[in-house]
């Protein structure tokens, strides 16, 4: 399978350059130079994509890792990225895969084909393209999205966001859900932490929310002292309100020095515990902390009677007060999400797979 192969969102400049179109930055190639996100490149005249069907590895995660807490909870996923990211993030988690300049990070090949069939053999309900920016493979994650449809298997994009309206409005056609990482809540913060840009962000938060079927989650990670304070917990929080509306579950996770970002210290519980507190109070009903223990933080209750819906102990179901589709067992209320009858029984485990032998 040839991992090298054309695109369609891009343009010709007069001079002999090639921009890409896929995501705000924008990248003005010559031939043989790759974009800002290594995963694509301008050879012959045109951009092509360098990535397809080959991964930096695949595994069996508990869907809440995502995090999606209200997508199919207990359920196990097939979690796979490439290389490279068209954000540059100084504070980057998976910098080992994300800010990767090396084919050789790439280890798994599979086509879109035997990844939905491996996860069909695995009983994964969803398959997801994460650890790296799915964007930047458009087209491997929409063909295999295509392939996990046939078999009747979900599909989950956990994304930045940062991409283009044409290319966004092709990519979230095959998509189920999508876990949205946005960054803080100033441009100031996105420009000189991860070199790109809030607004975009903010486009695809409301594309997704108001033009399409696909579930949302977001996520924020707090740094202490950049993007954690009241003021800007109090406009994200608002703001999101007032677009997406209450039932857009938050995830507030804790940073660990990591990456070009060492200086910051670890985030205290006590700044998740609050930050979710404002969530709470300017209507966000659902609100959750990530990367700490915090057990009533991690249950979901129901919005009109108080009762815990579901509780959670790290990434394991604990309790389950939810029937038919998702309806509170003791009034009756809807809580958002995609529900099943009973959860799944993954429970936390992580299980690595390599394809040629699933």
């Amino acid at each position: 399978m040839d991992s090298i192969v054309p695109t369609k969102y891009w343009h010709k400049l007069e001079g002999g350059k090639i921009q890409c179109d896929l995501c705000p930055r924008h990248c003005k190639l010559v031939e043989g130079q790759r974009g800002f996100c290594f995963a694509r490149a301008c050879q012959e005249g045109q951009i092509v994509l360098t990535t397809y069907g080959r991964s930096s590895g695949f595994c069996v995660d508990p869907i809440e890792k995502k995090p999606l807490f209200h997508f199919l909870p207990g359920t196990p996923v097939l979690s796979f990225g490439t290389a490279g990211c068209n954000l540059g993030c100084k504070f980057c988690q998976n910098a080992d895969i994300s800010h990767s300049r090396e084919m050789d990070t790439l280890a798994d090949a599979a086509s879109p084909e035997m990844i939905a069939k491996t996860a069909e053999k695995l009983c994964c309900r969803s398959v997801a393209f994460t650890y790296n920016e799915p964007h930047i493979f458009h087209e491997y994650a929409v063909d295999t999205a295509r392939e996990c449809r046939k078999l009747g298997i979900k599909t989950v994009a956990v994304t930045a966001g940062y991409v283009c309206a044409e290319p966004r409005q092709e990519f979230y056609a095959w998509m189920d859900a999508a876990n949205v990482d946005l960054k803080g809540f100033t441009e100031a913060f996105y420009k000189k932490y991860t070199d790109s840009s809030l607004q975009p962000v903010l486009e695809t938060l409301l594309y997704l929310k108001k033009e399409t079927k696909v579930w949302l989650e977001i996520t924020t990670l707090l740094i202490p002292g950049l993007n954690d304070s009241e003021k800007e917990l109090q406009a994200l929080t608002s703001w999101v309100v007032k677009n997406l509306g209450q039932d857009v579950p938050l995830h507030f996770t804790a940073f660990h020095p990591a990456y070009r970002l060492r200086e910051p210290p670890p985030t205290p519980a006590s700044t998740l515990q609050k930050a979710r507190q404002i969530a709470l109070a300017n209507g966000i009903r659902y609100c959750y902390p990530g990367n700490i223990e915090d057990p009533e933080g991690e249950t979901t209750f129901c919005h009109a009677c108080g009762k815990k819906l579901v509780g959670r102990s790290g990434y394991e179901i604990s309790g389950w007060n939810l029937k038919g589709n998702g309806l509170c067992k003791f009034c009756g209320t809807p809580c958002a999400g995609v529900f099943e009858p009973t959860p799944g029984n993954w429970g936390s485990k992580r299980l690595p797979v390599r394809l040629q032998n699933p």
